[in-house]
This record gives C-alpha cells, sequence and structure tokens, in this order.
C-alpha cells in the first residue's frame, strides 16, 4: 500500500503507558524508532510541584521532542506543574481525559473529566492561555465512558475543547467503563471504534487526530493513515520495540530518502 503519510509531528506516537514509559524506556524507543513522538507515564501535578522533579522528569536530548501527559482537574495546579515542565525542556502538555483506574476516579481526573466536561474546558482554557504558543496542549480521551456513549456527545466534547484552543486529540478508540472493569480490561473489552475517529476528522477537517487502540502491524498503521493524522501505540510497542524500527522507517521513507 503506498500513501504519502500527512505532514505532522504526531504520525508516529508512544501512548504514555503507567510504570512503562519511564525515561530508561523512551530512550531505548528513541534509539529503535527515532521519528516516534515520546510520551511520558501519566503524572500528577502534585507529584511534579512536591517530589522529586529531576527523577519524574529528566529525560535524555534523543528523546526530544518530548511530551509530558498530566492527570488532573485542578487549573491551578495543572497550570504551575506545566510550568516546570517546560522549564525542562517539555514542549507538550498532554491533558488525560481517558485513564479508567480507582485512582484517578478518587481524583475525578483521567476518564471521569469525560463526564465533568465544565472542568475540564476550565482547566484547558487556562492552559492554553498562560503557556507559550509554541508549546502544544493536547487531550487523550476515550470515545465516552460508562452510558455517556454517543456520537452526538462526542463531537460536541471535542468541539467545545476546540473551541478553548486545543488542535491535537489523541483518540483512544474504546469507551471506558468505570465500574466492573479493571483497567486492564478496559484497554480490551469495549469494542474498538474506529469509525467515529474518522467521523471527527470529517467533521473537524482542520485539527489533528491520533488514533490509539489495537494497532499492531504495519498494514494496519498505513490504512488509518490514509483516514486521519496520526497512529498511538502503546501495548504492542511494549511487548515488541524492535518491530518499531521497521514501523519507523517505512512511515519517514520519504524523509530518509529526500536526506540523502
Amino acid at each position: 500500500m503506498n500513501i504519502i503519510p500527512p505532514a505532522t509531528p504526531w504520525r508516529f506516537c508512544l501512548a504514555p503507558m503507567m510504570r512503562r514509559t519511564d525515561t530508561h524506556f523512551r530512550h531505548l524507543i528513541a534509539l529503535l524508532a527515532p521519528n516516534m513522538r515520546l510520551y511520558t507515564e501519566m503524572l500528577t501535578p502534585n507529584a511534579i510541584i512536591f517530589g522529586d522533579r529531576h527523577k519524574l522528569l529528566d529525560f535524555s536530548l534523543i528523546q526530544s521532542p518530548i511530551a509530558l501527559q498530566l492527570g488532573g482537574s485542578d487549573p491551578k495546579a495543572l497550570l504551575e506543574s506545566a510550568y516546570i515542565a517546560i522549564d525542562c525542556g517539555y514542549t507538550e502538555i498532554n491533558l488525560n481525559c481517558g485513564c479508567p483506574s480507582n485512582r484517578v476516579q478518587s481524583g475525578e481526573f483521567g476518564a471521569s473529566l469525560m463526564k465533568n466536561p465544565e472542568t475540564l474546558n476550565k482547566c484547558v482554557r487556562l492552559l492554553t492561555s498562560k503557556l507559550p504558543k509554541n508549546i502544544a496542549v493536547t487531550i487523550k480521551t476515550r470515545l465516552g465512558v460508562d452510558d455517556i456513549y454517543s456520537y452526538d456527545y462526542l463531537n460536541n466534547f471535542i468541539k467545545r475543547l476546540i473551541d478553548n484552543g486545543v488542535n491535537t486529540f489523541h483518540i483512544h478508540a474504546r469507551k471506558a467503563l468505570l465500574k466492573g472493569l479493571s483497567p486492564k480490561e478496559n484497554r480490551e473489552i469495549p469494542p474498538l471504534n474506529y469509525d467515529w475517529v474518522h467521523r471527527l476528522k470529517d467533521d473537524f477537517p482542520t485539527t489533528i487526530f491520533v488514533l490509539n487502540g489495537g494497532l499492531k502491524n504495519l498494514d494496519q498503521i498505513k490504512t488509518q493513515l490514509t483516514r486521519i493524522d496520526g497512529v498511538m501505540l502503546g501495548r504492542h510497542a511494549y511487548a515488541d520495540p524492535y518491530s518499531l524500527m521497521e514501523f519507523d522507517s517505512q512511515l519517514f521513507a520519504s524523509e530518509l530518502k529526500a536526506a540523502v
């Protein structure tokens, strides 16, 4: 299959994974797939503000440009932790609106924010208005949560965020069930629905959409890149990191030829 990949820095992304995407794993991926955009595991603002910042935020130069994923719902704490990350060299702040763990439910962030768009948009407005314009504020979200699962709701959810300054979305193409499923089961049991991600791209053509969920081989990736702007790999990247070498070289072949 011959395609011209979309010209976006989000074409090929490593998903943030708790207790997985630490600086050591990201360094390995940067060596194997130098064009892959890297994300930290989800960190809370208070961990950054009051914790060991060097341990949490240090990264090797080869990992740049790099994104920090934050999980929180306090606008001021999110902004303060984002400033700290920017001082450390991060160029993207990604807000988690998809994690279904008990921890995020008790803190009312992660996937819980899909149920509380007013709080989410308050956070986003502060970040997009106060952070430097060269810092991307992005969102990683699900298609829905619990009984909130309709395309109309998702479309409006995305539109409000776009209106508040977000232009890049990483969509895990499943709903999240906060009761009855473990985080692991939430990555496997709710069915994938790529069509809704494609519809979002059709409805908001100037917005960047990155698809996450179930991608395991180059043919799947190339097929999705004919419809959306980028792909994000998580569990497959961790289980078989060496496959990313082929993916990276194939997806960026035109750039490599131009550089020769």
